[in-house]
């Protein structure tokens, strides 16, 4: 199989989406939590990787099935105790962690099913998130985080650093980091500069 115009386009839009896609092989099993409408899937499947998704959104899973992705119906929040062990090579949370009530029993519970987990969250100490705290006092809104307080999806707030902090104190092994804009990858200064952190974990 090969990418469409379209999952070109994509992966020019969103660096993030051609970094993940390097990562993932012809033949690997990958499981992407929270899936969405599928952009994701859809470019690893172009692939050859045979990808499946759980998500919760009743529309988002129609937008997937009319790209002809496989997609369960279903609440990451509910276990993921039905899949055994070691059961995929990629478990993916793009941005859906932060969104999940016990984040932390989740990525313990992909490291049990994945042999490799990429977990990628809003990066919440990125500068224009601390300035708008500083100048408004208020919870930011911003084009990375553009919902209020009353009605965002994200439970949890956090840096590069808070991730680090957590996979040290859980002894989780962290094989890989990367950091991103909207058009680029961060290598510099990246929890104060990047809008996204992404990390890859590795079962022990």
């Amino acid at each position: 199989m090969s990418l469409s115009y379209l999952d070109f386009k994509t992966i020019e839009e969103r660096p993030d989406f051609y970094y993940i896609s390097k990562l993932v092989s012809p033949g690997e099993r990958v499981l992407d939590l929270g899936c969405g409408t599928g952009e994701l899937m859809q470019i690893l499947k172009g692939k050859g990787a045979r990808v499946q998704g759980i998500e919760k959104d009743e529309t988002c899973i129609i937008a997937c099935v009319k790209k002809g992705l496989y997609v369960h119906h279903g609440d990451i929040d509910d276990g993921l105790a039905h899949h055994l062990d070691q059961s995929f090579d990629w478990v993916i949370l793009n941005q859906t962690i932060q969104q999940t009530l016990n984040p932390g029993s989740i990525i313990k519970e992909c490291l049990r099913i994945g042999k490799k987990v990429i977990i990628a969250f809003p990066n919440f100490s990125h500068w224009q998130i601390r300035m708008s705290i500083l100048l408004s006092g208020k919870t930011p809104v911003t084009e990375l985080m553009p919902f209020h307080w009353y009605d965002t999806p994200n439970l949890h707030f956090l840096s590069a650093i808070d991730f680090e902090d957590f996979c040290e104190f859980e002894k989780i092994k962290i094989s890989k980091k990367a950091s991103f804009n909207k058009k680029e990858e961060i290598k510099l200064f990246p929890n104060f500069l990047a809008t996204l952190a992404l990390f890859i974990l590795q079962s022990q």
